[in-house]
């Protein structure tokens, strides 16, 4: 089936099968390799887009539940918000494999997005589906933390 799409920005028209992952059509059809898949059930947060401002789970999110949204991944990412995490990131030195990041980085600007002054209940509620094999769960918080003071200046 045709599925109309807009990923950051952009109109495309994909052919997918029904109940096909938003994580494969934005990954095989739209080269858009930033998304990661991690576990394919939703738990981990690797795949983490925003649909409509909020954050989702592209692995487990199907295609035709997405048609007619605002679609934006990593690659997209490009107000405010985003600079300030993305800042905070590179400062706290955050990444150490990488793999998870930009599933981190996602769910961070949805966070602050919602929340400009979260504690660190609200970081680790929010953050609580994003794994990382790394453990840089005291970065990500102390660059969460970071990025929200860059926002309050």
């Amino acid at each position: 089936m045709q599925i109309q799409l807009t990923v950051n920005g952009q109109q495309h028209s994909v052919d997918a099968e029904p109940g096909t992952p938003l994580l494969w059509i934005l990954r095989d059809q739209l080269d858009l390799t930033g998304t990661k898949f991690g576990c394919g059930v939703a738990s981990c947060g690797a795949c983490t887009v925003h649909l409509n401002g909020t954050p989702v789970r592209s692995c487990s999110t199907p295609i035709e539940s997405v048609a007619g949204g605002e679609i934006v991944t990593i690659e997209g990412v490009n107000d405010a918000v985003a600079a300030a995490v993305q800042a905070a990131w590179r400062e706290r030195d955050v990444v150490q494999c990488g793999y998870c990041q930009s599933g981190q980085i996602m769910s961070a600007i949805g966070l602050l997005r919602q929340n400009q002054a979260p504690s660190d209940e609200d970081i680790d509620g929010f953050m609580s589906g994003n794994a990382c094999r790394c453990a840089t769960y005291v970065r990500i918080k102390d660059a969460i933390k970071l990025a929200a003071q860059k926002l309050e200046a």
